[in-house]
């Protein structure tokens, strides 16, 4: 049984060899939108071959994200509207529910976490309000985007970590439970300090209504979340089909509204492309770096060190990406957060793999990480 279905992957990755052969024949004749599709069904045929391997196991949404991005990218026109009706409207309430979903997953006794351990949590947070936030400002200065473009690249900085951090927190062999509960926090946070952010750093590129960001931020993430922790605490193993069903509605959710973002950017993405994906890599891979040295330096243990790096390097750009439609500014404001939201999946996931192969090596404090900079 083992060696059928070990076989039935293979041949998925042979019709991958195909159709990327498919995509060169097609791109040299200047058939692009065939070409597109092309492209689309090699990442998706590479990810459902990536399922049939353990150590690539973990890369195959990774790999389906790719996948939607090339869609958006080369048939823009089928992820606009649908008749009369714009596809965009649709994001405000998968938001919604995925932070319902997320509320449902969560219990008094997360929170009870923070008592626990409350130095790694408000450094986390700590770090997470201010390390990306800044880099995000610098980025966009130095860069020197368009007012919209820039305010979407501090957006994305300014918003809280995603759920996607939880599951790479796990793949990483990090302090799960302090993931959830940074996430959880930062997300509780956002309504107050991601306006507030926003309104001292994008105001600078472009006007910040505060309050309504507040309003916004609250009906899309703590009203759902609340709901589901209500849901939890009454009906909580009366609906297993939901616990089970709700992960992939949510990747499937943030998939979605991703390639909505980027087909209606589109054009903007094609004008500034290549300069704000590397503006983007740099934020994602900077938050990366600086949130596991500002943790190393505090001494925290390793676990809790992997864990505070990919809780400030992996944001919420669903989040990111609905505040921009409701400012009004999709196509270009919510830009930043879709690429960051398809880009992180990729470093993210490639960090976690690095990670889960080398084992959480404790130290004893920062005394010791002081003795290991001396003697190195």
């Amino acid at each position: 049984m083992a060696e059928k279905k070990k076989s039935v992957y293979n041949l998925f990755y042979g019709l991958a060899a195909l159709l990327a052969l498919l995509f060169v024949f097609f791109t040299y004749k200047q058939n692009h939108d065939t070409a597109g599709w092309m492209l689309t069904a090699f990442f998706v045929s590479l990810a459902v071959a990536f399922r049939g391997h353990h150590l690539l196991k973990g890369f195959s949404y990774t790999v389906s994200i790719i996948a939607a991005v090339c869609m958006a990218l080369y048939n823009p026109q089928y992820f606009v509207t649908v008749g009369d009706f714009k596809l965009s409207k649709l994001t405000i309430p998968l938001l919604q529910i995925i932070m319902f979903g997320m509320g449902t997953e969560l219990s008094w006794k997360d929170f009870a976490e923070v008592l626990k351990s409350p130095k790694t949590v408000v450094a986390g947070l700590i770090c997470q309000f201010t390390i990306m936030p800044l880099l995000g400002f610098s980025i966009a200065k130095t860069f020197n985007f368009p007012g919209e473009i820039a305010a979407g690249v501090i957006l994305i900085g300014c918003a809280p970590s995603g759920l996607a951090s939880n599951v790479m927190a796990y793949l990483a062999k990090a302090n799960l439970a302090l993931s959830v509960c940074i996430t959880s926090m930062a997300t509780l946070l956002a309504p107050l300090l991601t306006p507030l952010l926003m309104k001292l750093l994008g105001g600078t590129f472009i006007e910040i209504a505060f309050w309504k960001m507040v309003w916004d931020i609250t009906k899309i993430v703590l009203i759902p979340i609340a709901a589901g922790l209500v849901f939890n605490y009454f009906l909580h193993g009366k609906f297993k089909w939901l616990d089970k069903a709700m992960p992939f509605f949510s990747m499937g959710g943030i998939m979605f509204i991703i390639i909505i973002f980027i087909a209606a950017g589109r054009n903007s993405l094609l004008q500034v492309g290549l300069l704000l994906l590397l503006a983007v890599f740099i934020h994602n891979v900077g938050g990366f770096l600086l949130g596991y040295w500002s943790a190393r330096l505090m001494g925290f243990q390793e676990k809790d060190c992997r864990t505070i790096s990919i809780e400030v390097g992996m944001q919420n750009g669903g989040l990111a990406s609905g505040l921009a439609l409701n400012m009004g500014k999709m196509a270009t404001v919510g830009l930043a957060p879709a690429i960051f939201g398809s880009l992180m999946n990729v470093t993210g996931s490639t960090l976690a793999s690095w990670w889960h192969h080398r084992k959480p090596i404790e130290r004893e404090g920062k005394k010791q990480f002081e003795k290991q900079i001396i003697t190195q």
